[in-house]
């Protein structure tokens, strides 16, 4: 962890915190929206089971939004969970199945920022959560 991190005020983790709660928020209508006009499968060219995950980040941004504004750490791990697999799933989707690449999916690079925030802030946000 660098030395800002490390002595960053717990402010700075509240932000941290907010910030990733409103991204998840703003996430999870469109796996909502997804879930009520096209079902459980929402694109017929992704796998069943890719369909599946898409459709439960509806539950799991909203939970992991919930949690982090409560100020708890589980939210933090669910936010880290759920970005983490989203990007990988996101990622799979693109060039495994779309044969597309990054610089034509600006979808994929602004999740791919999302999780990078996420993910890199972890370790300092988690030292300012309760157990």
């Amino acid at each position: 962890m660098t030395g800002w991190m490390r002595h960053a005020p717990r402010r700075v983790a509240v932000s941290a915190c907010g910030i990733a709660a409103v991204l998840l928020f703003v996430g999870a209508p469109a796996h909502v929206a997804d879930l009520l006009r096209h079902g459980l499968r929402p694109y017929g060219w992704a796998p069943g089971w890719l369909n599946l995950y898409w459709s439960s980040l509806a539950l799991f941004d909203v939970l992991a939004a919930v949690f982090l504004l409560r100020g708890e750490r589980r939210g933090l791990d669910l936010a880290c969970v759920v970005v983490a697999t989203d990007l990988a799933a996101n990622w799979y989707a693109v060039y495994g199945l779309r044969h597309s690449d990054l610089a034509a999916q600006p979808g994929l690079q602004r999740l791919a920022v999302f999780a990078a925030v996420v993910l890199g802030t972890a370790p300092f946000v988690r030292r300012h959560l309760p157990r």
